[in-house]
């Protein structure tokens, strides 16, 4: 049985730091976050990886935009109706 030749020498690649999600994975985890049907998984990658920056930034953004969609939409109904 032949062995394979060992190599002394360690590897001295420079392995590339692990990538940050972008813009897009921290809306879309801030908003299953927000109707709780985020992944063990997800939730585990955004605390090792993400930048909390980034989430909370997105996060308030977000709740701000889905506070005037309601807004927005009860109005929209109260005037359809007559009622105001």
């Amino acid at each position: 049985m032949k062995d394979k030749p060992r190599d002394n020498q360690a590897n001295t690649e420079p392995t590339e730091p692990p990538r940050k999600p972008g813009l897009l994975n921290a809306v879309s985890s801030a908003l299953a976050a927000i109707f709780g049907i985020q992944s063990d998984k997800n939730r585990q990658r955004d605390f090792k990886s993400a930048d909390p920056y980034t989430l909370i930034m997105v996060g308030v953004a977000l709740v701000i935009g889905i506070v005037i969609a309601f807004a927005a939409v009860v109005n929209s109904i109260l005037s359809a109706t007559g009622a105001q």
